[in-house]
């Protein structure tokens, strides 16, 4: 009779211990795939499998499950894999191998939002705090070494640029300006309505990663820090700030301006510096114009959409008219997942803005966390009409952080109730 209880209670003994453990990992592990996603050279890259031991972790910890708040990105991502699947099928010049691994990456891409949007749900101050908090310390170090790597200051400097552009570990300066964005966004937030001491901390931080952004010389990132920025302050200060906040942040706008002018006036000093953002700034470059440019061949790349319902499968493009990709992400999303993903593409970009958008005007101290996510995540939606962007990590991060502030929107716990407890 004895060994008959003692059993069970060894067993559930057993359990609560892993549970502990794991629930100990389970934040360290999310921390170390977020500091991944700076190293982008190659398909899979280490965020993929650092996912992977998150979510092995996540399956034994007692602290994680999937919120039924955010079924409706769960369902999305359902719908999502069969036509994905279907689609690395009908290729013709590329290896039905490489297919499906760019189908495969963009399901699983698609799944870390799913899960990042159930573990931020269950205490989103401080889990958006850690994960933030995670891609500031790889984003800093990143925007450092693509800047010193594009002034040529460092060894190897060759590795960290691209067409003299800063790129740090990232393949494209196309995707390592834009992913310095959303934690520049969150340190804007701190410098705006945090203390002194952090706002100036926060500042720092604010102006190395602006700087990442402009050796980039993208001019998609520019224009979306510009306008990202302007969107975080304005909502900030009709949405959060008090009356004497307000004043601080009037003058801090003026005085933040005069920096970063400052700054760039210093950086285009140098003259080689100086030449590309003479050439960048213009509003169109040579490849934008003509039947096989940019806008010419994504005309040319709806029509061919239009004529085939389960798409032409990934990297085809290139191989037919027009040897460039088409660079509009709407458009690619019916070629590489068929006209059945491409629509659940759109549904995710659209329901997820929609989504944000909706809980930005419901007050809670939840709607710090809001801000700088749903200001980022409608530049990508507004960026992706003029580039690839389905497998930029980021983009499935910010999504995933929206659905969990807003499925965890109301909950709050002892201390973190304050007007300004959710900054990060």
């Amino acid at each position: 009779m004895t060994l008959a209880v003692a059993a069970p209670v060894s067993a559930t003994l057993g359990r609560a211990w892993l549970a502990a453990r794991m629930n100990g990992l389970l934040d360290k592990s999310v921390a170390f795939w977020i500091f991944s996603g700076s190293v982008v050279i190659a398909e899979p890259s280490p965020y993929e499998f650092a996912f992977f031991i998150v979510l092995g972790v996540s399956l034994f910890a007692s602290k994680f499950a999937f919120k039924r708040e955010a079924l409706g990105i769960a369902v999305l991502w359902l719908a999502f894999v069969p036509f994905a699947l279907i689609a690395a099928f009908p290729a013709k010049f590329t290896p039905t191998s490489e297919t499906m691994i760019f189908e495969f990456v963009t399901i699983f891409l698609m799944f870390t939002s799913v899960w990042v949007a159930s573990y931020v749900a269950e205490a989103p101050q401080e889990r958006v705090r850690l994960i933030v908090n995670a891609y500031i310390a790889t984003a800093v170090i990143s925007a450092l070494v693509g800047t010193l790597g594009y002034l040529g200051v460092i060894p190897g400097h060759d590795l960290f640029t691209r067409s003299m552009r800063a790129k740090a570990l990232f393949k494209d300066p196309n995707v390592f300006g834009p992913f310095l964005i959303l934690p520049a966004m969150y340190a804007l937030q701190r410098v705006l309505l945090g203390t002194p001491r952090r706002a100036i901390i926060a500042g720092a931080i604010f102006l190395i990663l602006v700087i990442g952004i402009f050796v980039s010389f993208s001019r998609a990132a520019w224009g979306n820090v510009i306008a990202v920025g302007m969107a975080v302050y304005i909502l900030c200060f009709f949405l959060v700030a008090n009356a004497k906040e307000k004043v601080r942040m009037l003058l801090m706008a003026m005085v933040g301006l005069a920096l970063l002018g400052v700054a760039f006036a210093g950086l285009l000093s140098i003259p080689k510096v100086q030449e590309l953002f003479s050439v960048r700034a213009q509003a169109t470059q040579d490849y934008d114009e003509g039947s096989t440019g940019r806008f010419g061949r994504q005309a040319y790349a709806f029509d061919l959409a239009l004529a085939h319902p389960w798409g032409i499968g990934p990297y085809e493009f290139r191989n037919l008219r027009v040897v460039e990709e088409p660079h509009d992400a709407y458009v690619d999303a019916l070629h590489v997942y068929g006209w059945g993903g491409g629509l659940v593409f759109w549904l995710f970009l659209a329901i997820t803005s929609w989504r944000g958008i909706l809980f930005l005007f419901i007050p809670s101290p939840n709607r710090l966390l809001l801000i700088p996510a749903i200001a980022v995540f409608i530049g990508l939606v507004v960026e992706a009409a003029i580039i690839d962007l389905d497998h930029w990590r980021h983009l499935w991060l910010v999504g995933g952080l929206i659905w969990g502030v807003t499925a965890g929107y109301k909950r709050l716990y002892a201390g973190n109730g304050g007007r300004l407890a959710a900054l990060v």
